[in-house]
């Protein structure tokens, strides 16, 4: 889209980006999750899922952040909303997503609620959420319980398995939101009874003050407050420091509640109240029918106004509200903030949102891709998450509270105290991951930039800044181990959207570029030096993200002694450089001062890809001639080494590092032209790696790749051998042909085994949350799809291979790529028979009206079968299949 085919959307997103108008102040920056985090945990041990638990959540304040459901906040998250409700059944209120903690989960922490990000614009102009609500008890005690007895081998017990949807007893719960200015935020909750009975709900939408109070660094406490309007009805007075006063109102009279956000200590302690109203007010007033549990004076930090209706079978209630910075005072009677004008803005907003995503759809999807490619988006616009967390203060402990125990000082994150976060940030999954991880974040940014390039760049640059890097160079990788290490993705996400909001806008951001750049070197040196232990340019790291995937636990030391040349690594470094390389040489058209770095980074790139092949002139190669695939090599303290030799995505890797010089851009920079052709003619050792062979119309376009061409067929074939790795739905993590011979090694007596493992983990490495034997991963498929597609534009129709291997069919690297795609992208698109792969284990998805339209993006899919598994709502990389479905088709 081009700067003259503006939407209204497109319009708010420059006022923000000019800082003329905050649009973007309001959002659902609210997590799914605050409870079982690292940053509430104040444990000798680091047991954060033990320490703050679901059952303690509705009794104790936070001290970090706050959750909820369908919720929205400001982006300070000093004022919150979101939406409670009870059916008369539940033992508490429900107020906020229940899931298994990491502990009690078969397959480590798992979300057991079903509820879906619909819509929003990058704005939230409008936004829509739909929470299925239960008409029967809840079943939190069975959904533990019967999770407690399954082993790793058994699949989850899941909602739908109780039986509690059955008959289609439950009420969704859909959630709009509506800006009519930057600080007019009209809201929507309608309930619909979809069983065959009329049904009891009470909806409680909830307005409350983040705590910063309790901990004596803030002493200034703000206050909710009832007035009344000239009309009688009764609205909410929010008085606090920073934004003064604002007003929540609400339709027709309902019946106001008020308490404070503060701890209730009796419940959780048996220790007396410091105050007579807590947290937990509402639950115990509506529950359990305590009168006094609730301040009779209407005043407090946390509000909510309270609708009681019997919903007929078929029938739906709906609920309007109005969080405004314009009193009703102002603004004429109650009655006329919800008139007609209230509907037409709901209206409007809805239509610019369609407008907007019009613009950005291609003219030629189905209605089922334009559903899938539009909550891809609506996934990533609700991840976004007001992210607190001051590491020097968790160490320390607060002025107001006792000092957390000394061991903290020798444990998790200690490292970090310069750490300081308290931004609006993008999530993998704002309940099973409610805190951002580095090499995600880089993925999410490829989709986001698509709809919001600001936005994509601000993200990349928040962990480039010095109150997130550490001041040696590394990246935080996520809150559980902040040293832990991701696979440097930065500069290849940081090009990417350079690229993407160059076609976007007609221009790119050089500025953003440069920026990103000075502070990736400082990154880049920390790789160099921590993870190189030789200095020959074969890399180490850890287990870089594939969590389970080695043989051994790549993050711990290894059973044998000595160290690890890993195949991922090395080509991590390798993709890294070229990144940098391309950067470099796309400033130095500007600056020529890049070329010198250029130069840096070519040479870098040429001296790693001979490391794989040749480690210093030792002849120790990561790339296994007799099998022609890459593995990591087991280096032993007495000088021996070996293959691992298990055909995993470890080894497909390599085949990522790719880039093409072409002449025309060398014919601009002379000197960097110069010294490459001097390296090529003095050192004829490297030149496998530098292929010079096409020849176009301007000159000799040049490609770098640690892949060179003769070996690039033969990984190929193993990747496109559906008995391999090339599964009906993408690339497997491991390839199956490891279901009948797997890798096995004895270490010391001990068995170190890997096989494959198309659905969950059947080991506890890393928890056992997520498994990368045998599974689709969209992000390492992203990945492989642009790097065939580089492949193509140098090689053209020169290579040709079989796909899939042993049907025949030859294609080109295009069209493998393209293949590869399109099987990703039928993860999510219905079949002839109406389902979708990824969510086939539920019939509903594919025949029930209410059910059928909605997607939930996993953080990866069983390698048989294309089913979703691990995190439900991993729309962050996942979303990736928007740029899939945009760039290759369906």
């Amino acid at each position: 889209m081009t700067l003259d085919a503006r939407t209204a959307e497109d319009l708010r997103l420059q006022e923000w980006h000019e800082h003329k108008i905050h649009w973007k102040r309001w959002g659902p920056y609210l997590s799914n999750r605050e409870w079982g985090t690292v940053r509430e945990d104040y444990s000798a041990g680091g047991t954060a899922w033990e320490y703050f638990p679901h059952d303690h959540a509705r009794s104790r304040a936070y001290r970090w952040g706050e959750d909820g459901i369908g919720g929205i906040c400001d982006i300070q998250q000093r004022i919150c909303f979101a939406v409670t409700m009870w059916n008369g059944r539940d033992p508490i209120l429900k107020e906020r997503l229940f899931g298994l903690t990491g502990n009690e989960g078969n397959h480590g922490e798992d979300v057991k609620e079903y509820y879906f990000h619909i819509d929003s614009t990058p704005t939230h102009s409008y936004m829509k959420f739909l929470y299925k609500y239960p008409q029967a008890e809840f079943p939190y005690t069975q959904l533990v319980e019967e999770n407690r007895k399954r082993g790793k081998s058994a699949p989850e017990y899941e909602l739908c398995d109780t039986g509690i949807l059955n008959e289609n007893r439950y009420f969704d719960i859909f959630v709009e939101y509506a800006k009519s200015t930057e600080d007019d935020v009209l809201i929507r909750i309608t309930a619909a009874n979809r069983g065959p009975e009329t049904a009891p709900l009470w909806l409680l939408p909830t307005v409350w003050f983040r705590n910063r109070w309790s901990w004596g660094r803030h002493p200034d406490v703000p206050q909710i407050s009832a007035k009344t309007s000239p009309d009688g009805k009764i609205y909410f007075e929010l008085n606090e420091k920073l934004y003064g006063k604002r007003w929540l109102i609400a339709e027709g009279a309902p019946t106001p509640l008020f308490t404070e956000n503060e701890t209730n200590f009796e419940r959780l302690f048996g220790v007396r109240n410091r105050i007579p109203y807590v947290k937990d007010a509402f639950d115990n007033f509506v529950v359990h029918g305590k009168q006094d549990a609730v301040n009779p004076a209407h005043t407090g930090t946390k509000a909510a106004t309270m609708y009681r209706q019997d919903i007929p079978a078929g029938a739906s209630f709906t609920v309007r509200l109005r969080l405004t910075n314009e009193s009703p005072m102002d603004t004429g009677s109650v009655k006329n903030i919800f008139g007609s004008s209230f509907d037409n803005i709901f209206n409007a907003r809805l239509k610019e949102a369609d407008e907007f995503y019009a613009s950005r759809t291609p003219a030629d999807f189905s209605t089922d891709a334009k559903n899938v490619y539009r909550q891809a988006f609506a996934g990533l616009m609700w991840s976004k998450q007001f992210y607190h967390y001051d590491v020097r203060q968790w160490l320390e402990g607060d002025p107001a509270g006792p000092p957390p125990p000394p061991e903290r000082w020798h444990g998790r994150n200690r490292d970090w105290a310069h750490l300081n976060n308290q931004e609006v940030l993008s999530m993998p999954d704002n309940w099973e991951f409610p805190w951002y991880a580095a090499w995600d974040l880089a993925f999410h940014t490829i989709p986001l930039a698509m709809i919001d390039p600001d936005y994509a760049k601000s993200q990349l640059i928040l962990l480039l800044r010095e109150w997130y890097m550490h001041p040696n160079g590394q990246l935080p990788a996520y809150e559980w181990q902040f040293g832990d290490v991701n696979p440097p993705v930065h500069a290849w996400a940081a090009w990417r959207i350079y690229k993407i909001e160059k076609r976007i806008r007609g221009k790119g951001d050089r500025n953003f570029l440069e920026r990103v750049f000075q502070k990736l070197l400082i990154n880049f040196t920390w790789w160099v030096n921590r993870k190189d232990p030789d200095g020959m340019n074969v890399f180490q790291g850890g287990f870089l993200g594939l969590d389970n995937i080695g043989v051994f636990d790549r993050s711990q030391p290894l059973p044998t002694g000595g160290h690890l040349g890993q195949s991922d690594g090395t080509s991590w470094m390798g993709i890294y450089c070229l990144n940098m390389l391309a950067m470099a040489l796309e400033l130095a058209q500007e600056n020529p001062a890049y070329e010198d770095i250029a130069t840096k980074f070519f040479e870098h790139f040429v001296y790693i890809a001979d490391a794989m092949n040749n480690r210093g002139g030792q002849g120790i190669e990561l790339w296994d001639e007799q099998d022609g695939f890459y593995y990591d090599v087991l280096h032993f303290p007495n000088g021996e080494h070996r293959y691992l030799q298990v055909r995993s995505m470890v080894g497909l890797i390599p085949a990522f590092a790719v880039l093409t010089l072409e002449p025309e851009m060398l014919e601009r920079l002379p000197d960097f032209r110069n010294r490459m052709q001097w390296f090529i003619d003095n050192r004829p050792e490297f030149r496998p790696n530098l292929d010079a062979s096409m020849n176009t119309p301007k000159g000799v376009r040049r490609l770098l790749s640690l892949v060179n061409r003769e070996r690039l067929p033969r990984l190929l074939s193993y990747a496109l051998d559906e008995n391999e790795f090339f599964s009906p739905h993408g690339i497997r993590g491991v390839s199956k042909v490891h279901q009948t011979a797997p890798f096995v090694m004895y270490v010391d007596g001990r068995e170190y085994r890997v096989g494959y493992e198309p659905a969950e983990s059947s080991t506890a490495l890393f928890g056992g949350n997520s498994n990368w034997r045998g599974p689709v991963w969209f992000p390492l498929n992203f990945l492989l799809v642009e790097s065939l597609q580089r492949f193509h534009h140098y090689y053209g129709d020169a290579i040709k291979v079989e796909c899939p291997k042993g049907s025949g069919h030859q294609m080109t690297l295009w069209e493998v790529a393209t293949e590869v795609s399109h099987r990703l992208g039928r993860l999510f698109l219905r079949d002839e028979n109406g389902k979708r792969p990824a969510l086939a284990a539920m019939d509903q998805f594919a025949n029930d009206p209410h059910w059928k339209d909605l997607l939930l993006f996993h953080e990866y899919f069983n390698g048989d079968t294309g089913a979703g598994l691990g995190a439900s709502h991993q729309t962050g990389w996942t979303a990736l299949v928007a740029k899939l479905l945009e760039q290759n088709g369906e």
